[in-house]
């Protein structure tokens, strides 16, 4: 009875179709639908639905009716040609074309599906083209900056958008040659941070890799207004406009490898003096109150990294000579700043440190003794300038610049503290009743005193005033100063009370079961006591920290070989290793030179104490910048203890941490990265690859992702009989998406840098493809970005491999995300996927955009 009243349903519903009553006819079809199961009477009306849809202009659910005819019946022409329709329609233009071409290869001498086939080509080859198109892309942004009535949101995501095209080469021209630099300025002029910061980071992608535009650019924008930016306190915008300089200088000294292009870079003929413009107006910066600390930083940040030259075998050093002629006095003064007088510069943390790395880095960089000469006659002329008898605040200054050098370079800090009047104006400000006196004079006297013609000058004539000031001062950081200063006969003393503050001694486990036999049987447990607890810990260690425990400990590890004896060592290394445990604590510790002092700590002593040091070393190496915290040559140095802490011996936080730290210095320099591998420490990352433990298979990863750049480790990948790549690609397929992410970065770079491991990748397991496809779908955007890059780098490397992706699925992955609209987040996915889609045009295996 209910197929017979679905049939007629079916009938009723073709009546109402004829007489042009789609929603009866509807009706009528969906009622048979729930009374048969014979499924060529499900197919007829599932596709009889879908023409009233079609009518209806209901493209969705025609669509989707149509599809249900098809899962009965593949072959069903009327369907497929339905469900076309419904898709062009949708403005699913290559779906609806996989159907009438169905259609047309079912009935080839069919007209209509000819005829749609050649309509729907020209459709889709005309919205890649526009959809391809940057000039339209640009084009449109402009329009909607341009329009003053555009709503927030919308301008605020046509500027964000403009920040991807400017870093396409083809978007960044397309840019600046309609009058887009203009237009940049404009955006800036509104004040609006979310735009001014759109535009800056717009700017930056222009003058990358682009000489002639870094040029105008520069000029347009003017370098007096870029570091009047620079120097406002919002850190981000200070970052940008950072970043922003950065690639100007890149473009303009050659320093950006990038290929340029354009013959405008032919007219550009001298960059010096824009070089020299921008290295005076950071100098400037320097000592203008109206700077803010953070953008101090970055004017500091970017003469460090800019003037200095970094390979010595260039033998023009002009860059250096200019800055110490015109910039080494107002980079003393930076040096010489004390927080606690009214005329102190806006500092942060870091500054005086970031300049004491400058200066270092200047006096390294010079090239024969009368420079060092005159370097250090421009420095004695500054110090003794400042001696005053009348002005104390002068000679605090005086004696905080020589403390900042000697931070830097050690043996011109040791010649200006052989100047007339020097260490005796050191000793004279103890005597000062005032705070920041005594305590300026005795962090330098901590500096000062590593030498012993200047420790046995203190304690000759400023012992006595030292004992003074530690018994009447309230501060606690001169306290801790003056103990530790006063008699280095007592650093043992110092260093074990410091562990007993920290806490720091090996803590046995204790077993419960064992616990309740030794009261069992009447013995004596020893019991935790209160003050031991974590909270109590955190909060002495944080008292210490206040007041200046880590100059007091870098002045302990400076003393005499005689004095400081291994047992003293290793319960320094203790101690340093409980002030590092909390992360927002070792920018404090850095900055107060406790990175450098922790390398001799951890290369000698007990085996116990060098465990210890380079533990807290690769704490801090984990999370600060290198430059920063071991300046110079010193970073080489913290390779070795950290590669020893990558042994089965230590326990799993001490191989993390350590793998953390290598993981950062190995992201710095390909130096750095040879010396990682020269201290033989591949084979222990690869190994804990392979861990069970998620965090260190996910930090090894990490810290191999940075070492294939190294070419040495790429020859290993290289080598035959070995599985490194295949373990590579099967962590890709991990679920754990940090661990993906490090495998993925590291298989782009391989594939990058050798056809031969493409090709490779595919024969190390049967699941290559999967994961990459896998990869090229993933919901976070930058593991997906890295699988396109492999993407790329397959389909760039040979032909045939080329051809075997383009007929998996692979394909229809590369164009459903090529079709996506760009934005900020977005922008790297989508362009990776259309260079993707175009080196498969270049190949002939889709059809070129006309």
């Amino acid at each position: 009875m209910a197929e017979a009243e679905a049939v007629q349903l079916k009938e009723e519903g073709n009546r109402h179709f004829q007489l042009q009553d789609y929603k009866a006819a509807t009706k009528s079809y969906s009622q048979a639908l729930k009374l048969t199961k014979d499924k060529a009477l499900l197919a007829t009306l599932y596709r009889n639905r879908a023409a009233c849809g079609l009518k209806t202009e209901s493209y969705v659910q025609a669509a989707s009716d149509a599809s249900r005819a098809i899962d009965i019946n593949s072959s069903d022409i009327k369907a497929l040609y339905r469900r076309c329709q419904a898709l062009e329609h949708l403005g699913k233009l290559d779906q609806a074309f996989k159907d009438v071409q169905r259609c047309a290869t079912l009935e080839p001498r069919n007209q209509n599906f000819q005829d749609t086939l050649r309509r729907l080509n020209t459709s889709i080859q005309e919205k890649l083209r526009v959809q391809f198109s940057t000039d339209s892309r640009v084009q449109k942004m402009f329009e909607i900056l341009l329009d003053e009535n555009s709503e927030a949101d919308k301008l605020e995501k046509a500027a964000n958008n403009l920040i991807v095209l400017g870093r396409e080469e083809a978007g960044a021209e397309m840019i600046f040659q309609n009058n887009g630099v203009g237009l940049l300025l404009q955006l800036m002029d509104t004040k609006r941070p979310e735009l001014v910061l759109a535009a800056v980071r717009t700017l930056s992608g222009l003058c990358s890799g682009h000489r002639a535009r870094a040029t105008v650019i520069l000029h347009a924008v003017r370098i007096d207004r870029i570091c009047g930016l620079m120097a406002v306190e919002n850190e981000e915008m200070s970052l940008a406009i950072c970043n922003l300089l950065q690639a100007i200088i890149d473009s303009l000294s050659g320093e950006d490898k990038r290929e340029h292009r354009g013959k405008d870079e032919a007219l550009v003929l001298d960059t010096k003096k824009d070089l020299k413009q921008i290295t005076s107006h950071l100098l400037d910066m320097l000592v203008s109150k109206k700077v803010s600390g953070q953008g101090r930083d970055q004017a500091l940040n970017l003469l460090n990294k800019n003037v200095p030259r970094k390979d010595l075998a260039i033998h023009d050093n002009s860059r250096t000579i200019y800055v110490v002629d015109n910039g080494l006095r107002k980079i003393l003064k930076v040096v010489g700043q004390v927080p606690d007088l009214p005329s102190c510069l806006p500092l942060t943390d870091n500054t005086r440190m970031l300049a004491s790395i400058l200066i270092n880095k200047l006096y390294d960089d010079l090239r024969c003794d009368p420079e060092r000469d005159h370097f250090r006659k421009i420095c004695e002329e500054y110090i003794t300038g400042k001696f005053d008898p009348q002005d104390m605040d002068k000679n605090v200054i005086a004696i905080q610049t020589v403390s900042g050098i000697l931070q830097g370079p050690f043996d011109l800090g040791n010649q200006l503290l052989g100047l007339k009047g020097v260490m005796e104006l050191m000793v004279a400000l103890c005597g000062s009743e005032r705070e920041v006196d005594q305590l300026v004079a005795v962090e330098a006297l901590i500096h000062a005193s590593t030498k012993l013609n200047r420790a046995t000058f203190i304690i000759t004539n400023g012992v006595s005033l030292l004992k003074e000031i530690y018994k009447t001062t309230k501060s606690e950081k001169i306290k801790i100063r003056t103990l530790v200063t006063t008699d280095k006969t007592i650093l043992y003393s110092v260093a074990t009370t410091l562990v007993n503050c920290t806490n720091s001694y090996d803590v046995k486990e204790v077993i419960p079961e064992l616990v309740q036999l030794a009261k069992f049987s009447k013995q004596h447990v020893p019991e935790e006591h209160p003050k031991d607890k974590k909270d109590f810990i955190d909060m002495r260690v944080k008292r210490l920290l206040k007041a200046g425990v880590t100059s007091a400990l870098t002045c302990m590890v400076k003393a005499d070989s005689a004095i400081l004896t291994d047992q003293t060592k290793e319960l320094l290394a203790r101690v340093f290793l409980a002030l590092c445990d909390n992360p927002k604590d070792r920018g404090t510790i850095v900055a107060q030179g406790g990175g450098k002092v922790l390398i001799p700590l951890a290369l000698e002593g007990t085996d116990v104490g060098k465990v210890k040091a380079a533990h807290a070393l690769a704490k801090i190496a984990a999370v600060s910048n290198p430059d920063i915290a071991f300046p110079g040559e010193r970073v080489y140095e913290v390779v070795r203890p950290l590669v020893s802490l990558l042994d089965t011996q230590r326990d799993g936080l001490q191989n993390y941490e350590a793998l953390l730290g290598l993981t950062n210095l190995s992201g710095r320099s390909d130096k750095l990265r040879q010396k990682i591998f020269k201290e033989r420490a591949l084979p222990d990352i690869e190994n804990y690859m392979f861990e069970n433990h998620d965090q260190l298979r996910q930090a090894a990863t990490e810290c191999m992702c940075n070492m294939v750049v190294n070419k040495e480790v790429q020859e290993r990948f290289l080598a035959d009989g070995n599985d490194r790549l295949k373990l590579v690609v099967l962590l890709c397929g991990e679920d754990d998406d940090k661990v993906q992410n490090a495998a993925a970065g590291a298989l782009a770079m391989l594939t990058a840098a050798h056809k031969k491991l493409c090709l490779k990748m595919t024969q190390v397991t049967t699941q290559w493809l999967e994961i990459l496809q896998r990869l090229c779908l993933h919901d976070r955007l930058s593991v997906q970005h890295r699988g396109l890059v492999i993407a790329y780098n397959l389909l760039a490397a040979d032909a045939e491999l080329a051809k075997k992706l383009v007929e998996s699925e692979l394909l229809e992955i590369l164009t459903v995300v090529g079709k996506q609209e760009p934005d900020e987040k977005k922008g790297a996915v989508v362009q990776t996927a259309r260079e993707c889609l175009i080196k498969c045009m270049d190949y002939g295996f889709i059809k070129p955009v006309s």
